[in-house]
């Protein structure tokens, strides 16, 4: 089962959703396609499958991060650790956490970071919608940032920089009557970096849900030591 995932993992890096068939799996591990079979059902299971397979390496990875002294620090480096895994594979955000019967690994990333929320003395609501959210950003931004290049890109007709240029050179042309904001923020459109969008857009988030978690502590007297599990806002 090892080989066909890490196989499988690879095809669907390099190739995308589309070009994982039984038939190149079983070429590429130089078997019959009858031999798929004998670990997975179908493509649907394969896929749910390989989806756990990259989440086992990012359980790995963010180990370390569990017993950091402030929650929010250990929810943003698993975060950030997140979108490095998914923002370069297009196939992985529809297929995180679909079928966690499938996908234990997956479920045990959501738990977590589910469990450094739980630091953060929130009702089970607040929680659920803490760690929704966290995720849901996460991998929707990645998602988003990591779809199919456009076909301009992918024939080589342009390099990055010019598809960018041509963008830019598009929304400069609007009427700024019609469009104060895209003409505000486009200077900084033309130089961003998409994993500097991302990191902003995440600790926004998360000042949100600090913000949340100071003012649902209990206030502390003077003779109560300050908690060491949840940082201040």
């Amino acid at each position: 089962m090892e080989a066909v995932l890490t196989e499988a993992v690879r095809l669907l890096d390099s190739s995308g959703e589309k070009a994982l068939t039984f038939r190149a799996l079983a070429a590429r591990l130089g078997g019959g396609v009858g031999s798929i079979y004998w670990y997975v059902q179908g493509k649907d299971e394969l896929l749910d499958r390989a989806a756990d397979h990259v989440m086992g390496a990012m359980l790995e990875a963010t180990e370390k991060f569990v017993d950091d002294d402030d929650p929010i620090e250990a929810i943003r480096n698993i975060g950030i650790a997140l979108y490095g895994a998914t923002v370069d594979r297009p196939w992985l955000g529809n297929y995180f956490m679909r079928n966690t019967g499938f996908q234990p690994n997956s479920l045990q990333l959501y738990e977590r970071l589910g469990q450094q929320v739980l630091r953060l003395n929130l009702t089970p609501r607040q929680s659920f919608h803490a760690a929704s959210a966290v995720v849901g950003f996460v991998v929707g931004v990645a998602a988003d940032m990591g779809q199919e290049l456009p076909e301009e890109l992918i024939s080589g007709e342009l390099d990055r920089a010019q598809y960018m240029d041509r963008v830019v050179a598009e929304w400069r042309a609007l009427d700024p009557a019609d469009y104060p904001f895209l003409h505000t923020i486009l200077g900084e459109f033309e130089k961003h970096r998409d994993i500097d969008q991302f990191r902003a857009g995440l600790d926004l988030l998360l000042a949100g849900l600090r913000q949340q978690a100071g003012q649902g502590m209990p206030r502390r007297t003077k003779h109560q030591p300050a908690s060491t599990s949840v940082a201040t806002p």
